[in-house]
């Protein structure tokens, strides 16, 4: 899930500063929200723990990050009923759930209920099951012409178009039906892990979780990311991020 917390970093100084073009120099800055919640999931895996509580207790130890609106009021709720969003916000923290399971079936059912605690909407759960799913046939070793099929006949997203033919139209959404399937076309229309970073960052939308979303799938596919990417990352995590992201490296063998 490295993968997907470098693509957070090199994403964010370009959220509210969008780019139309992969002509930037990759900067390791600081970390998100999506890095946050991409860790509290990866917590919630390795000890079995609640989900919805798992959220809640990182978002709570890192409570001036940008997080959405809805899942801001969320996080301080006594109770944890899910509000029924499709924001992106359930396909930015599901990377370790591709990472984590052995078998379609856990994959999709696990992606399911780490988006259900809050995005219950179909859109939601897909984008969450769609990232997910991305990754583990990545991971298993599957080709892009598989993980295209895949993805697209489950999910219904419009896999066969190139960024460079959705660059100059698109638009900032944080939507999954409106960021999901153009990440996952970043990391196809890629020729490496930074490629597919870029390429994300390049379409001029929600870019940190663009990139994140795309970073995972790439870590997982390439199996290889700079080392100094992944030096800057470690290095900026806090201690208490970075004791997870080791834990959990080291129990998923996920290669970088």
């Amino acid at each position: 899930m490295i993968g997907a917390i470098a693509g957070d970093m090199i994403g964010s100084p370009y959220e509210n500063y969008p780019i139309k073009h992969t002509d930037f120099d990759l900067i390791v800055s600081a970390f998100t929200d999506d890095t946050v919640l991409t860790v509290a999931t990866a917590y919630a895996i390795l000890n079995d723990a609640d989900m919805a509580l798992s959220l809640k207790e990182f978002a709570q130890r890192y409570p001036d990050l940008p997080y959405g609106g809805a899942f801001r009021r969320w996080v301080w709720l006594w109770d944890h009923k899910p509000y029924y969003s499709f924001g992106n916000g359930s396909a930015m923290r599901v990377s370790p759930v591709g990472f984590a399971y052995e078998s379609v079936k856990e994959v999709l059912y696990h992606a399911r209920r780490s988006a259900g605690v809050t995005h219950n909407h179909p859109e939601g759960i897909k984008g969450a099951q769609a990232v997910a799913l991305a990754i583990y046939l990545a991971r298993k070793g599957e080709d892009k012409y598989t993980i295209r099929r895949e993805i697209s006949g489950r999910f219904g997203y419009d896999l066969n178009r190139s960024v460079e033919e959705i660059r100059p139209g698109y638009v900032f959404d944080v939507s999954c039906q409106g960021s999901v399937p153009e990440s996952i076309i970043a990391f196809l229309d890629s020729e490496n892990y930074t490629d597919a970073v870029r390429k994300a960052i390049s379409l001029g939308g929600d870019a940190d979780t663009m990139a994140c979303i795309a970073g995972g799938i790439a870590q997982a596919y390439y199996k290889k990311i700079p080392l100094w990417i992944v030096e800057e990352v470690k290095s900026k995590l806090p201690p208490d991020l970075l004791e997870i992201v080791n834990a959990f490296n080291a129990k998923y063998m996920c290669p970088f």
